[in-house]
């Protein structure tokens, strides 16, 4: 199985479970945000979000807003800086894949990361979903967004936002698609403690993440915080 995880020591990486007979997702329960609480989005597909055999073409430059349990934050996507990455990403604000998930490893410090599914049916249908390599054209600054990996060609469904300059990741191929332009704070602001994820740390475990969901979060790890939607929004 492999992990999207960033190790802290010198082995640093940002990895994704990949295991091949399981799904990386939370619950089957989706409750939804009240209409107060959605900025305004595209209409999106109601049932469980399936990958395209090819993520089709993003914007060159779009922004997607995410309504979380400590309030909301804005990404900035840039095409040019990562376009499988900015592709992939655009393909899972459309279909709601983020929609009732968690941050399941926030490290001080560090990074925050997030993009299991809650449902594992819904991420045995993602597992194989990978998209081909950036080059590395924008630097893991702090506030900027990159997809998780495990190593060549396995970018799928998790991204992290950099608390920090991770330049330390650049030359590992983690390529930036996006930056945090509204609510840093916010993203500072989610629940770091629990660190680090299982087994370096007391954190969620992605292959349990995987095969049971949010059911298991919420019952071990209750006090994650949760991104109720995420919409893509006009650019200013």
């Amino acid at each position: 199985m492999r992990t999207s995880v960033f190790w802290p020591a010198a082995a640093l990486a940002l990895l994704a479970c990949k295991d091949p007979g399981v799904s990386p997702d939370p619950s089957t329960t989706q409750p939804k945000a009240t209409a107060e609480g959605k900025p305004a989005a595209m209409a999106r597909p109601a049932k469980s979000p399936e990958p395209a055999a090819k993520p089709e073409k993003a914007p060159e430059v779009f922004r997607a807003q995410f309504t979380t349990t400590k309030g909301k934050f804005t990404i900035e996507v840039h095409r040019e800086w990562s376009p499988n990455g900015a592709d992939r990403f655009h393909e899972l604000i459309t279909k709601g894949f983020y929609d009732d998930t968690r941050f399941f490893r926030a490290v001080e410090g560090f990074m925050v990361q997030f993009g299991l599914h809650g449902s594992p049916e819904v991420n045995r249908k993602w597992r194989a979903a990978n998209i081909e390599d950036d080059p590395v054209k924008q630097s893991n600054k702090r506030g900027f967004v990159s997809f998780a990996m495990a190593g060549k060609g396995s970018r799928t469904s998790q991204v992290f936002i950099n608390y920090a300059d991770n330049g330390r990741l650049d030359g590992m191929g983690f390529s930036p698609f996006g930056q945090v332009v509204e609510g840093m704070e916010v993203v500072d602001s989610l629940y770091k403690g629990y660190g680090e994820g299982a087994p370096r740390g007391q954190g969620p475990d992605q292959g349990r993440i995987q095969t049971e969901g949010n059911a298991y979060l919420d019952k071990d790890f209750p006090q994650l915080d949760r991104i109720l939607s995420a919409t893509l929004i006009p650019t200013k």
